[in-house]
Parts: C-alpha cells; structure tokens; sequence
C-alpha cells in the first residue's frame, strides 16, 4: 500500500474512533508533514485521500476540517439517512389528500386487461404515443410546449440525468455545472468517470461569462444547468439570462443538461407549442456578457454566497440598492404575489415562470424533469425532451443503463396526467409553499436565508462561530433535525460554504414548525 493512504487510514481510523471529532481543523500541509516526517507532495496527496473518502472539507482562507460523521453519501438526498427523528435532507412534497386523487387512475388500471399490458414488461425509451401526448401535458411551461416526438421516459429524474449524462459525455470528459449543484450529479459523474468543472454564480444563476471561460480554457464536454428554482439556492435566471445562454450555446456548439424538475412549482403562464410566444415570454435580443466584464451586482464567488435581494434579511434589513429581483424581474407595479398571497419578508413577487432553456435553444437543450416531486416519492417517472441528433444516443443510453420507465408507472403516469390527477396535486403543493415560508419567517427571519417564496427549501448561510459540518451533526444530536451541509452541493476544492439547505416539503407543518424553532434555538446557542 502507498504511504500516503497508510497516512490516510491513520486519519480515518481517529475520526471514527472519537479522536477527530467534526469540526476540528486539521493542520496546514506543511505542518503536517513536518509532523509525519514526509514530503509536502505526500501531505497533498493525503489530505486528497481523506477529502475522496468523505472525511474532511476544505474552505478557501480557512483549512481543512473534519466532516460530520458518518459523512454523507453522494446521492443524498436520494435516499433517507434515519440520522434524526425528523428529516430536512429528503425534500418530497406530499399534499394532504393526494392519494385519493391518485386512487382513481389506479382503478381503472385494475382493469385485468389494461394491467396485463402494463405489467408485460419494461416500456421503450420511447413509451407510446398516449404516453408522450400526456408527458406534453406535464412538461409545458409558459410560452412552450415540447414535440411529443422529442420526449423519452427514464425510471425516475435521476436516471433521466444519468442517461443524458452518459450520451453526452465521455469518461474522462469535462462536464460543466453550478459551483452549487444537485449531489446526485456529483455522484454521477464520479461513476461514469466524468470531471466536473465549477461555475460561478450570481442571482439568476451561472453567469454566461464563466461558462466561455471554462470552455475557452479546456472545452467542455457538455454543461448541467438548473436555471429555474436552483437547488439550493432558488434562484430563477430571467429571460435575457436565458437568452445570453442560448447564445453562448450555439457559438460553443455546447449542449446543456436543463434540471426543471422543480419548475413546477412557479405559476403557470400561457403555452404555445414547439416554441416561446412572444406574448407570455418576450426575449429582448442581447448576447453574452463580453470577456472580463466584471460580476453582477451580488454575483456569487465560486467558494460562497452572498443573500440576494428577496432573502430573508436580518432583522428586516433591505437588499442593497439596486440589487436584481429575484427571478430576473420584479413584480408590475402593484402586482400581489399568486392567489393573493403574500411575498417573504424582504423578497418581490416574481412573475410566473419564464420559458424553459430548451425553448430558447431548442437543438442545443436537453431538458430532464421528474413526476415524484409532483405526486409523491414512490410513484417515479423521468422525461427528457431531446434534440433529433442526440435522441438515438440518449435512448441507448437508458436501455444499456436499464433506465427505462416501468410498464406499470408509465401507465399510470399516463392517466395521471390526462385525469387531471398531475395538474390537481401541483394546485395544492404550489399553495402549501406560502403556508411553509410563514414558518421560515417565523423561525429564522432574523438569519442570512436565501429562498423564493415558491421553493420547497431554502439556503441558510449560518451566523459565526457555526461551520456546516459542525451544525449539521449538532442539528441531528441535539435537535432531532436531519439537514445538508454545503458540502454536499459544492463542487471544487475548498468551495463548501458554511451553510445548509433546510428541506422544507416532507414533515407535516406542525413538525417543520417544532424543527425549526429548535434549529433556530441551536443556531443561537453557538458552536
């Protein structure tokens, strides 16, 4: 064995033996190679080894710590961990009454002719032609509709974003993604042998300028783009955000991987197929940000994140002056926020949700989403809606994965979505989100949290001395409360910030309101 994991091991076995507790710093470098009597090289390498193994963390300016432990797997948020009593990390929304709504599409799906046909086996990349009419149906956003030929079934999103990640790029190959982004892509990529390149953000999301940079630097492969209700940050970019993108795209010839699985959540607006209307989503022209303009107004360094305006500021404080709405537009003047509720303390009413990326790029896009945020956690359906060159590949690629959609759910997802079943669960769960920030406000008002008043979680930049390994291992012991730590959505060396995501879709509200209050409690007690 080489040293430097002989060295590694050593480390590992005091953090799980109680020595290293999280939180501790280790050593620089050099002063731990002085300490084991080895080279600066193999102090590198083993400090490497531990950050590979999930031990430790490290933070620009500040070292290197000890996570909490166990550390977090990789998908986390895709599976419960049982670490608490009450679980902030899983983030599903279940609507009170959504499983009588479901109940009528399963009757009908007793039927022993039509659960023969649906239980005879896998169903095509494809599905069937009912099945890509309702996909349509559950998948259109203001100003656009997809071509039901463009759309391919996975077992669930997550499998949907590892087909298009696997047809799109090569082992070894650079992947483009948000220095804050969806764990299960990090996960991803680590298997399929893919290298994540970190881009910076500002409040609408990857800036334009670090996406050509990268690009000009080593090309990418391709990029992974959440551009609506980022996780976790809820962020929204705007339409000349999306439009500079698109742009960008097609002078790099780049194809980007658009996660919309949380777009749903923003109101509606009017749809037109095939492409934006005009009316719904005007794009004024504009291209991409020249080279060396220097960053928006609030622009996130790759390492953090500064609150934007419409976070909960601290004790009632206004954004700066001048700082960008959130969702890339303020509301009309007088305009109230949806069905009459209130905006967040601090925050806009943003506007419905824009056209999604593949509207304004089209052959450049493709765009995965999911139905078990819509309908509930054990009932999974991924689509993607993918451009004509890259459809063979991506159907290959989710049956040599075994990626495909399930007979039986496709069948019910399919009758779900043309009974009214989809369009009456996302009513409900777009009401529940205003209900679920009063508790926020309530709770943590008085905090650095980024949210948007539509989003099922929010970003918590935690007060001093409190680092994220530290709280979320303290949440879990001492409150009873399972929440993430930046370090599972960072990507890059030294990048985690310290804050959490606070999962706000899964307990019933009286439990989120006991949660949070007890976080709120912690976060003021200290480390």
């Amino acid at each position: 064995m080489e040293e430097y994991r002989r060295i590694a091991d050593r480390v590992e076995a005091a953090v799980r033996d109680g020595r290293l507790s999280p939180g501790d710093r280790l050593p620089p470098q050099r002063v731990f190679a002085r300490r084991h009597g080895i080279a600066n090289s193999t102090a590198i390498r083993v400090y490497g080894e531990l950050a590979r193994r999930g031990l430790v963390v490290g933070e620009v300016g500040r070292g290197t710590f000890v996570r909490a432990a166990p550390p977090l797997p990789g998908p986390a948020l895709a599976e419960a961990t049982g670490a608490a009593p009450v679980d902030l990390q899983l983030n599903y929304p279940v609507a009170e009454g959504q499983s009588e709504l479901m109940a009528r599409a399963l009757a009908a799906l007793s039927r022993p002719d039509v659960l023969a046909e649906a239980v005879s086996g896998p169903a095509a990349a494809t599905g069937t032609p009912e099945a890509r009419e309702a996909a349509v149906s559950v998948l259109a956003r203001p100003g656009w509709a997809p071509d039901p030929e463009s759309v391919l079934f996975a077992g669930n999103g997550r499998q949907a974003i590892a087909a298009a990640l696997s047809a799109l790029v090569p082992p070894g190959g650079r992947l483009g993604v948000e220095t804050l982004t969806y764990p299960l892509v990090k996960a991803v990529a680590e298997r399929l042998g893919i290298r994540l390149v970190p881009l910076a953000l500002d409040d609408e999301g990857v800036r334009p300028e670090a996406l050509a940079a990268a690009h000009r630097a080593t090309p990418l492969a391709a990029v992974y783009l959440q551009p609506t209700l980022h996780n976790p940050l809820s962020v929204t970019a705007g339409e000349g955000r999306r439009t500079e993108l698109a742009e960008l795209l097609r002078r790099l010839e780049l194809t980007a991987v658009e996660d919309t699985t949380w777009a749903f959540l923003l109101p509606p607006g009017p749809v037109r197929r095939g492409a934006p209307d005009p009316r719904a989503a005007p794009v004024p022209p504009s291209g991409p940000a020249p080279h060396g303009v220097p960053a928006p107004h609030g622009a996130l360094a790759p390492h953090g994140a500064l609150a934007p305006h419409g976070a909960l500021a601290p004790h009632g404080a206004s954004a700066p002056h001048g700082a960008p709405a959130p969702h890339g537009a303020p509301a009309p003047h007088g305009a109230s926020a949806p069905h009459g509720a209130s905006a967040p303390h601090g925050a806009s009413a943003p506007r419905g949700a824009p056209a999604p990326l593949a509207a304004y790029a089209p052959e450049r896009v493709v765009l995965v989403d999911s139905l078990s945020k819509r309908l509930a956690p054990g009932l999974t359906v991924g689509y993607l809606v993918v451009p004509g060159r890259l459809r063979t590949a991506v159907a290959e690629a989710l049956r040599s994965g075994a990626w495909t959609a399930g007979g039986l759910a496709l069948a019910a997802a399919t009758r779900w979505a043309g009974d009214g079943t989809v369009a009456e669960a996302v009513a409900v769960k777009r009401a529940e989100t205003e209900a679920r920030h009063a508790l926020v406000r309530r709770h943590l008002g008085g905090y650095a949290v980024r949210t948007s008043p539509h989003a099922y979680y929010c970003w918590w930049e935690l007060p001093a001395p409190w680092r994220a390994e530290t709280f979320a291992a303290a949440a879990a012991e001492r409150a009873g409360v399972a929440v993430t730590p930046g370090s599972a959505f960072a990507v890059g060396p030294g990048s985690a910030p310290d804050a959490i995501r606070v999962g706000l879709a899964s307990p019933p509200r009286a439990v989120l309101d006991g949660a949070l209050a007890r976080l709120a409690a912690l976060a003021a007690e200290g480390a």
